[in-house]
């Protein structure tokens, strides 16, 4: 059984390991912990049966009219099951009252977010990739 909660409370960092696969410079379980922390929102998918953080996604909001959504990310053993699509619906509902949610995505996964009434844009962006971890 899959539990969502936007509590980080009893959250360590024993929870937090196995994100950010495919990274080559991944952040440290302490930096992801802290980028969940200082978010302005955010939703956990937690393992019930193991209390380990199976999903995650952040968004950063001026709480006025945008957010924006930087992270979403779901363990591998636990993708495709639905819980992508949960986290995003609860992260939707939570942010309903802004006029703008925005966020960036890779090309073969603009389909997923398409279903959610996103609709591609042009966008542009800057990675200093020697950052990428955090420190």
């Amino acid at each position: 059984m899959i539990r969502y909660t936007t509590s980080l409370d009893h959250i360590d960092d024993s929870q937090l390991d196995g994100f950010f696969v495919g990274w080559p410079n991944p952040p440290s379980i302490t930096k992801h912990k802290e980028l969940l922390e200082k978010s302005s929102y955010v939703w956990l998918a937690i393992d019930q049966d193991t209390e380990q953080v199976i999903g995650f996604i952040t968004a950063i909001s001026d709480d006025v009219l945008s957010a924006y959504i930087p992270f979403l990310e779901v363990l591998p053993s636990y993708q495709k099951q639905g819980i992508g699509t949960e986290l995003v619906k609860h992260m939707l509902e939570s942010l309903q009252h802004l006029y703008m949610i925005d966020l960036l995505c890779d090309e073969e996964v603009t389909a997923f977010y398409k279903r959610f009434k996103m609709f591609e844009c042009k966008a542009m962006c800057f990675r200093n990739y020697n950052r990428q971890s955090g420190q």
